[in-house]
């Protein structure tokens, strides 16, 4: 990763998070256990806080900042899906943020809820948990249920296992000139990290 001190404060990663090497890390930035941070994600603390509770992600080119004093924080298991933009807003536990979508300022989007891909949510808004949050600018459409719910913790427990492979497995590593023969699918490689359950 590119991590940048400002102003003395320098950012924390938990050992047992992972910062893809191309993400950029700037000033007040706290990333908590068994995150993922993915390819070209931007950071940055440089105005106010930047928090990733236990087990969220933060997928590819994804962007957390705020204005000054305030805190932009993902709580625990919360989902960033890729390309999406968070300013100084509040995702809630185990909550779901789209693919593109935009969350502004003093959002707060309750627990177990989700952002749909490419929402705009206007600064200010707030939903309750298990909220469907979808358009531009965005509405609670309806409840969730628990199996949707349901589905959406697979997936963050996938972002959770990834974390584990990319720290005991990832390596930068030449291209090869051809494809091999018989080569095997990623799924065929095993994904689960060792001492990891399968539950």
């Amino acid at each position: 990763m590119t991590c940048y001190s400002l102003d003395g404060l320098t950012p924390v990663v938990h050992p047992t998070a992972y910062v893809h090497p191309s993400a950029v890390l700037i000033g007040d930035v706290i990333i908590g256990p068994g995150c993922y941070v993915g390819p070209l994600a931007s950071l940055r603390g440089d105005f106010g806080r930047i928090i990733l509770e236990e087990g969220a992600n933060i997928q590819d080119t994804c962007v957390m900042h705020g204005f000054p004093e305030s805190d932009t924080v993902v709580e625990r298991n919360g989902h960033i899906g890729h390309g999406a933009v968070l300013h100084g807003c509040r995702i809630g536990e185990d909550a779901l943020v789209g693919m593109n979508a935009v969350v502004m300022d003093g959002a707060r989007i309750g627990a177990r809820s989700f952002v749909s891909a490419t929402a705009f949510v206007k600064a200010g808004f707030s939903c309750e948990a298990q909220s469907l949050v979808m358009g531009a600018p965005a509405q609670v459409k309806r409840s969730l249920s628990d199996e949707e719910v349901s589905w959406k913790q697979a997936g963050t427990r996938e972002y959770q296992l990834l974390a584990q492979r990319c720290l005991q497995a990832m390596v930068v590593c030449e291209p090869l000139a051809e494809v091999e023969a018989d080569r095997p699918r990623i799924a065929d490689r095993g994904l689960r990290p060792k001492g990891s359950s399968s539950q």
